[in-house]
């Protein structure tokens, strides 16, 4: 697969404007990336702009915390999905993961599966920076168990971002067939493929534009 076709250009702060995210969707279409990733308010709009292109809308749910209720994350993902999202990046309840609440964090994951069933594609944020070893393994394991179509690394928003060490166990413990996205810190084309060859095939970033024209970028 292309390199572009592996990002999911990426805004998610929470000053971005209308004409920021425009940005973003016209920067998705002249590269043809493979999905956009927006906050949730922005996705009818987003879609709406992408018509006729091949270029998905992702957006994020329970985010950046994830510490909603599952109800909550649940419904966040139908509405987003009605309002025309095809990819729903769920942030795992980090808190209940470290209390060893499995069955509940199973639970949260699943109520987002079933919301997106046939819809959409459901990506698990584990949120990696503050989990141990262990954690990251039962994480990626619970994700697998409820359903989930991805197992991703980072919101971008907690103490760190994607880490080569990180996609190489999550692809150890999901298997060949799950997808795994890095995401948070990639900000060029040698970060994006030391992620791909660690086992990734999904790169959340914004720095996109500057990925594929051999630049740094900034920003998330």
């Amino acid at each position: 697969m292309e390199l572009n076709q592996m990002i999911d250009h990426t805004i998610l702060k929470a000053n971005a404007t209308e004409e920021d995210v425009l940005k973003i969707v016209e920067e998705a279409k002249e590269f043809n990336f493979f999905s956009v990733c927006i906050n949730p308010f922005w996705v009818a709009f987003a879609k709406e702009q992408l018509a006729g292109t091949s270029v998905d809308v992702c957006t994020v749910i329970g985010f950046p915390l994830g510490a909603n209720t599952s109800e909550v994350k649940a419904y966040e993902a139908n509405d987003a999905i009605n309002n025309g999202a095809t990819e729903v990046d769920m942030v795992i309840n980090v808190g209940a993961l470290k209390s060893k609440q499995y069955k509940k964090v199973l639970k949260d994951i699943q109520g987002v599966v079933e919301a997106a069933k046939d819809r959409a594609l459901v990506k698990v944020i584990i949120e990696t920076a503050l989990l141990t070893e262990e954690e990251k393994v039962k994480a990626c394991e619970l994700a697998k168990e409820a359903g989930a179509d991805f197992v991703k690394t980072s919101t971008g928003f907690s103490t760190g971002g994607a880490t080569v060490a990180d996609i190489k166990l999550m692809r150890e413990t999901v298997g060949p067939d799950m997808g795994v996205k890095a995401s948070g810190g990639i900000h060029d084309k040698q970060e994006a493929m030391a992620m791909i060859e660690a086992g990734a095939t999904r790169i959340g970033t914004s720095a996109g534009v500057a990925i594929m024209a051999g630049e740094t970028g900034t920003g998330y």
